[in-house]
């Protein structure tokens, strides 16, 4: 699997939530905080976000918002507009009826875990506005004509393919923001980390084979560099040394295993380059305070749903590899 595809992955603990809102002016929005992330995709008309932070953002058709760590914030056809809570929507639409211009959106969350962000979702601002430009992000802004027309049609079917293409739009969303960063000359980061082939040849080989015994020689032989030229610019982009990043993506790969299956935990252990069950089971405590099979436990034991109306979210950002 390669980086993008596994980060996504690794951080995911569910399926998306989605709302269509049909809405005539006047109208206003507040959207509460979430446990994971929010976004937003204009279909037809115009409206204003209103971040938590900073001035409203105008946003027009084919318009895509993502809100990394799902603040709250707002949304409505005029900055002045008062809002009013987002409701628990009925088979998953909200109309609201006025005199006024109409707007068509796609208002939903993503299920990640927050408390282990994969580096390269903590290298995006809170709020990722991406407008739709002609000529930029072909992917994406076909994603987005796709699910405005499957919105439309109702047609067989319509039922897979919308939850389809909104988990797919995560895809696009977070490849459209590094891919404008990197067009625009922005080399640092992820940005930089994703467009730098010697980069990305050693991060595509960990997400590859998590298993294997890597060494930092190895990676920066897959990288084209040395030793050490390839620790100080894989440090430097990505923001953690490489067998660091390497344990990360292994812990966080377990944690998913252990969450999303019922493998024993000898078989997890060897998925993610551990021989030994106790030296996994210490590496697991180290990462996560607890061993993995109570990890597993808690888990399940706790998990729930989400939906756009959570107001809770206890999760704190960590640095890779702590």
């Amino acid at each position: 699997m390669d980086v993008l595809s596994d980060a996504i992955a690794a951080m995911r603990t569910g399926r998306p939530s989605s709302t269509r809102t049909d809405l005539r002016a006047p109208w206003g929005l507040r959207f509460d905080k979430v446990a994971g992330a929010g976004f937003h995709v204009v279909l037809q008309g115009s409206c204003w976000l209103l971040p938590p932070d900073g001035a409203p953002v105008a946003l027009g058709p084919g318009d895509v918002v993502f809100l990394r760590s799902g603040r709250g914030h707002g949304l409505a056809d005029d900055p002045a507009t008062p809002l009013t809570a987002f409701p628990p929507a009925h088979g998953g639409e909200l109309r609201h009826d006025g005199p006024g211009a109409r707007t068509m959106l796609l208002c939903g969350a993503y299920q990640l875990d927050l408390a282990r962000p994969h580096p390269l979702l903590r290298d995006l601002p809170d709020v990722v506005h991406l407008p739709a430009r002609p000529g930029r992000n072909a992917s994406l802004r076909g994603a987005v004509d796709l699910l405005g027309r499957e919105l439309d049609a109702a047609k067989p079917g319509a039922g897979a393919a919308v939850p389809a293409l909104v988990d797919l739009l995560l895809l696009y969303i977070l490849r459209a923001w590094f891919d404008d960063r990197a067009d625009d000359g922005i080399t640092t980061g992820w940005a930089g980390a994703l467009s730098a082939p010697s980069i990305l040849a050693a991060l595509d080989a960990v997400h590859s084979d998590l298993a294997r015994p890597w060494t930092v020689a190895e990676l920066g032989e897959r990288a084209g560099l040395s030793r050490a030229a390839f620790a100080r610019r894989f440090t430097g982009l990505v923001g953690c040394p490489p067998l660091a990043y390497l344990t990360w993506c292994r812990m966080t790969t377990a944690a998913r295993l252990l969450r999303d299956t019922d493998a024993p935990l000898g078989a997890v252990a060897d998925q993610v380059g551990y021989t030994s069950e106790f030296a996994f089971a210490r590496a697991f405590k180290r990462e996560f305070g607890m061993p993995p099979g109570r990890f597993r436990h808690t888990y399940r034991a706790r998990s729930r749903p989400l939906s756009m109306s959570c107001t809770r979210n206890d999760c704190l950002n960590q640095g890779c590899g702590s």
